[in-house]
């Protein structure tokens, strides 16, 4: 591959050592190494300010309409060294790479144009923590349905009120699924909020108006005017202002972190489209395809939002998707959707500070406005509204939002980035398995990346790792005629789906965007699965600590990051302050790879007794009814640095204790390469991990410039042992428990295979000195190789090889190597149960009455 450029492509400055090239279908560093960036978004826990879950109503409201909002230590606490706990775990696990996910909440809760400097304050510390540990960073305006208060994250308050919504005829009017007010604001009853219903609010009548506003508001509601200006672009405008405030408030107090830690920002995280390009009103789009639950029509929740009341379908999700139910009777009582001229001069404009135009009517529908529906009767006047821009001349001419509307937010939101962050790579995230635009290379100028989302929706919806699955993706792009063509059975076919599901979307980059890389911004599992049986809910707690189905289902996903893909990932999510009650603490969503539950804690079983004691003097906070909690330090001693993690100088209790499934997102893979990734794979049960590089002569190889491939003690470790520090969230202590995921990590047979040709048996040497009941972790593997030697150091292998020898003209070659443990893996016992209880004795089928 011929060598990056020594200049950067947007300022023509040298380039510094730490600086990562992005014109390629790889990211490059320097020496053009292809570089692959792989990690968690960090984290879920920013969306909600502190002691704000999504299930607690009490100051939801009150706290946000005083313009209040703690998200301080939030993701990471700074103040008692829980903060290097985690991301030396996270580097531990091999990760290179984070999304850090904030809101345009937490910068702006105040009101318009009153930022939260002391929150950006603590950004900035918390991201050179990240620097310090050695992560790569890219920036995450992060956003769901909108806010909160819409359902989900995102946005103040106050822009509700901007929009002309009142936000307390949300939920009666059925405009969204609040989790704290579900299924009602009278008698809430979060714990019974369906699972990912609150996706549904993007079809949902505050959703759908609030991105055409937003998007498309001077196309679509032009009488809609506020301080002088269409509301989408006082929207945009506030929203871009604030990002932008940040990024300055970086580059003019922290320019360091630029470009060696901050390497890019994303787009506004899954973008909603509103009613943009909606053919008719009356109906629920054939391509929308997520519904569950009360799903009314556009028309229907116009009117619901008008307080008249409306019959609306009920829509279930099964394994092979949403289908129809019944139908259900919403009836506001009167209760309008929008805000009333009385309650704008109290609640909205005149206590914000804005003013809106003559043309803007209070307390009517804004659609009825622009001759949309006629609310008087009840009649959708114009049912196709929203596929032709009004007054067009060409009555053919139909929107297409990616094209028409989010590219051109993208280019002023990518514009006020490089305006402060001159390399910033642009992270573009076009609506969810959507193929991004096509956007001008004047404002890409070589730093870009293609950053989709991916989930598996089947598994996601149903919390069950099924026997069969659909190419959601080919679906969607109309690739069937029926969904039956898209239903693939068997695991290995599973598999072989979603990692060719994943191939068009990085295909997708090429097509559209160029030879850019490729970064799956969001991918995960729900780990609450089957009823959360690995938390023993159910089946009187037989199953509990048993992760075998996530684990199948995590594989599934991060293989088909593998295979010919070769693609960087951030993971969705690691929250610091999971619990098993609450999941991720909003929405009912659980997909952290991490929860403070499922930390050992140590226990002695007295047999006169049916509970675990504590046998401890430091406890984890924990919602778990079987674990009683003793004192705790509030005060950690870190035992390691990052040049310790580096060296592999790392304890099993560091990367096990509160991990789930690790087995699956730990994994093998090149961080480095001399050369093109070719193909990657890797099986958990054989511990087997090949990789092939395309090596040309052009490529540059030395000493100091090589391979160097990420191989976790996870899976090749001699033994993992049981050490005696227990670190979480920066508590050490000894702990065990049923919860713990270390469960299905038990040292098997390691006796050494015999040495074939082109095999070396190594073991890693770990030169640390610990206390008498501590391992120190070290790799033993079996390792061959096509071309040059390796050396191992920690949980990194370093793989030297000369490039091909120049014959009229580069010449290419594939090289491959391949590593496993000695004596296959590490025996993995699931369903590990506590001593004494009823398990032990009772046969797998009998019933315990």
């Amino acid at each position: 591959m011929v060598p990056p450029p020594t200049r950067s492509p947007v300022t023509g400055n040298p380039v510094p050592p730490y600086y990562i090239h992005s014109d390629t279908l790889n990211f490059r560093d320097v020496h053009g190494r292809s570089l692959i960036l792989r990690g968690v978004n960090l984290s879920g826990s920013a969306k909600n300010p502190n002691g704000q879950p999504s299930h607690i109503r009490e100051n939801f409201w009150e706290a946000a309409e005083a313009g209040k909002g703690d998200f301080m230590n939030n993701p990471l606490n700074l103040e008692d060294g829980s903060a290097d706990i985690h991301l030396a775990r996270l580097r531990a696990w091999g990760y290179n790479m984070l999304r850090y996910v904030f809101t345009w909440e937490s910068l702006e809760h105040k009101g318009p144009k009153q930022y939260d400097y002391e929150y950006m304050d603590y950004i900035i510390r918390v991201l050179k923590k990240c620097k310090e540990w050695g992560f790569r960073v890219f920036m995450d305006p992060h956003q769901d349905v909108w806010s909160r208060f819409t359902g989900g994250s995102g946005a103040p308050l106050w822009t509700l009120y901007a929009c002309g919504i009142d936000p307390y005829g949300l939920t009666p009017t059925a405009s969204a699924y609040i989790h704290c007010e579900w299924p009602n604001a009278e008698n809430p009853k979060p714990e019974e909020f369906p699972a990912m219903i609150w996706g549904t609010n993007y079809t949902h009548l505050a959703n759908q108006t609030i991105w055409t506003l937003f998007f498309a508001g001077k196309t679509f509601a032009p009488k809609c005017i506020i301080d002088g200006k269409n509301i989408q672009d006082y929207l945009q405008d506030h929203f871009i202002d604030a990002v932008g405030t940040l990024a300055k408030k970086i580059a003019e107090e922290a320019s360091d972190l630029l470009d060696e830690c901050i390497i890019g920002w994303d787009s506004v995280n899954e973008p909603g489209e509103g009613l943009i390009g909606h053919h008719d009103l009356s109906k629920i789009p054939d391509e929308q395809q997520l519904k569950k639950g009360p799903t009314p029509t556009p028309i229907e929740g116009m009117r619901l939002g008008e307080g008249q009341p409306q019959q609306v379908q009920i829509w279930n999700f099964g394994a092979m998707g949403p289908y129809r139910g019944g139908h259900e009777l919403i009836d506001p009582k009167g209760k309008k959707l929008w805000l009333s001229k009385e309650d704008d001069e109290t609640r909205g404009g005149g206590k914000w500070g804005w003013t809106r135009g003559d043309s803007w009517e209070m307390g009517k529908c804004i659609w009825a406005q622009h001759g949309v529906w006629d609310p008087s009767t009840g009649d959708l006047l114009q049912p196709n509204y929203f596929v032709t821009p009004p007054g067009d001349s060409d009555p053919t001419h139909e929107v297409e939002f990616v094209a028409d509307f989010w590219s051109l937010h993208w280019l002023s939101y990518s514009s006020r980035i490089r305006i402060h962050h001159p390399e910033s790579i642009h992270f573009i995230q076009a609506p969810v398995l959507k193929q991004p635009p096509k956007l001008p290379k004047s404002s890409l100028k070589d730093r870009a990346c293609s950053s989709p989302h991916f989930y598996d929706g089947l598994t996601l919806m149903t919390k069950h790792w099924n026997w069969f699955n659909a190419d959601a993706i080919g679906v969607i792009r109309k690739k069937y005629w029926s969904i039956v063509q898209a239903v693939r059975v068997g695991e290995q076919n599973i598999r072989n789906m979603v990692q060719g599901e994943l191939g068009v979307l990085k295909q997708d980059t090429v097509d559209v965007l160029g030879t850019y890389p490729t970064l799956i911004g969001e991918i995960g599992i729900p780990y609450d699965m089957d009823g959360k049986k690995a938390y023993g809910y159910v089946d009187g707690g037989r199953g509990e600590g048993d992760y075998s189905s996530q684990q199948r289902a995590l594989d599934c996903s991060m293989n088909a990051c593998d295979g010919p893909n070769c693609l960087n990932y951030t993971i969705w999510t690691y929250v610091p302050d999971h619990c098993h009650e609450w999941s991720d603490n909003w929405n009912g969503e659980d997909l952290s790879l991490w929860s403070k539950d499922d930390i050992p804690r140590e226990t002695f079983h007295d047999e006169t007794k049916s509970s675990p004691v504590i046998n401890s003097s430091l406890s984890i906070p924990t919602s778990s009814s079987t674990t009683l909690a003793a004192s705790r330090s509030t005060t950690p001693k870190i035992p390691f640095t990052p040049e310790s993690i580096l060296s592999g100088d790392v304890p099993s209790s560091l990367i096990l204790d509160g991990s789930r499934a690790v087995s699956a997102f730990c994994r093998p893979f090149p961080m480095k390469t001399v050369g093109i990734p070719d193909r990657i794979d890797f099986d958990i049960a054989t511990t087997v991990f090949k990789y092939v590089v395309r090596v040309n002569s052009a490529d540059v190889a030395s000493n100091e410039i090589a391979t160097e491939i990420f191989v976790p003690y996870v899976h090749y470790a001699s033994t993992l042992g049981v050490d005696d520090i227990s670190l979480a969230g920066g508590d050490n202590s000894r702990l065990s428990s049923r919860n713990s995921s270390r469960v299905d990590l038990i040292n098997g047979d390691d006796q050494n295979q015999d040495k074939k040709n082109g095999t070396s048996t190594v073991r890693s040497v770990n030169p640390s000195v610990r206390g008498k009941d501590e391992i120190n972790l070290e790799l033993d593997i079996d390792v061959k190789i096509t071309h040059g030697r390796f050396e191992l150091n920690g949980q990194k292998l370093t793989w030297y090889y000369d490039v091909p020898c120049k014959q009229n003209g580069d010449v290419e070659q594939k090289y491959e190597i391949q590593i496993k443990r000695n004596g296959g893996a590490l025996r993995k016992d699931v369903g590990y149960v506590q001593q004494g209880s009823w398990f032990d004795v009772c046969p797998s089928g009998c019933t315990i009455a």
